[in-house]
């Protein structure tokens, strides 16, 4: 199981499962098995509290694919 993990600034906020939106210094985590199912997480920097994003059952074709898929969510995240 891989599992990648970065760290951001979201101005306009992120949508989450258990508590809407929040923004501000945020890490990303994606966790990616042999399978390809890619799971989503997302705390406040620093925060013991992980979040879900929303919608399920994520699966990548290759998992090879994770650290492009990780580095494309951090960017689309963090966008202005």
């Amino acid at each position: 199981m891989q599992k990648k993990s970065s760290i951001f600034t979201a101005t306009h906020g992120v949508m989450t499962t258990e508590v809407g939106v929040i923004s501000g210094e945020l890490e990303l985590r994606t966790t990616c098995n042999d399978a390809g199912i890619l799971t989503l997480a997302i705390t406040y920097v620093g925060a013991e509290e992980w979040y879900t994003l929303p919608g399920e059952d994520y699966r990548l074709h290759d998992p090879r694919d994770h650290e492009v898929v990780h580095r494309m969510l951090t960017n689309v995240l963090e966008r202005t």
